[in-house]
């Protein structure tokens, strides 16, 4: 394979952040564009970061090139702050950096959305996660990789109580959940990572793939 620049949004979240560390560490990739709300506490010379608020990406478009997107971004409605705020980062956020990076020739693009994502469920968090689906589909991108993964495992920046409580709990039940509802097992963050890397680099016949997948995928990385 020739060498490939990466394009990271979301590296300061738990799965952009675990991607980020993959991606310094995959030889294929000999340069890694990270385009991000503050300054990125990294020392790598395969690392640039853009540092940028965000909120229109089209002021940054001549800078959005390379082979491979990797889309981390997502919060919660607590942290945005309101339903309106969830909606520009979760949905609008990334349907514009998919067709800014259709546009200027990325091939592959790959992101993190949520398990039971669907835009016509009442819940409005699975709901919103399934409008962004649909418009990033939109774009006839080589290789579209949508992730959706269950309880994500691993260390946030920041506590969620909520999720706190499920990350104790859901482990006792996980041995439990076999067969179809196997989907909805947690997660360990950096597993999700290596799924996008190794979807990308190998692309299937497919564009999404459900948490147990994710894990599965995880362990065929190729360094």
């Amino acid at each position: 394979m020739n060498k490939r620049t990466a394009i990271v949004f979301g590296a300061t979240g738990l799965v952009g952040s675990y991607l980020l560390d993959e991606l310094v560490k995959t030889e294929i990739y000999e340069r890694i564009l990270v385009f991000s709300r503050k300054n990125l506490d990294i020392q790598n010379s395969k690392v640039d970061v853009v540092v940028h608020n965000l909120v229109n990406i089209d002021e940054i478009e001549n800078q959005i090139r390379g082979n491979d997107l990797f889309c981390c971004l997502g919060t919660t409605i607590k942290k945005a702050g309101s339903q309106e705020v969830f909606k520009k980062v979760d949905l609008r956020l990334p349907a514009g950096i998919a067709r800014i990076a259709f546009a200027n020739g990325v091939k592959n693009f790959a992101v993190v959305s949520s398990i039971g994502a669907k835009a016509t469920v009442k819940n409005f968090y699975l709901s919103v996660k399934g409008l962004m689906e649909q418009e990033i589909m939109k774009y006839p991108f080589e290789n579209l990789i949508i992730l959706r993964p269950s309880l994500l495992l691993g260390e946030r920046k920041e506590f969620r109580f909520g999720e706190g409580l499920a990350k104790f709990f859901m482990p006792l039940f996980s041995p439990l959940l076999r067969g179809k509802y196997r989907k909805y097992r947690p997660v360990h963050g950096r597993d999700v990572a290596k799924a996008m890397i190794n979807l990308v680099l190998f692309p299937r016949k497919q564009t999404i793939f459900e948490s147990d997948e994710i894990h599965d995928i995880s362990n065929t990385i190729v360094e």
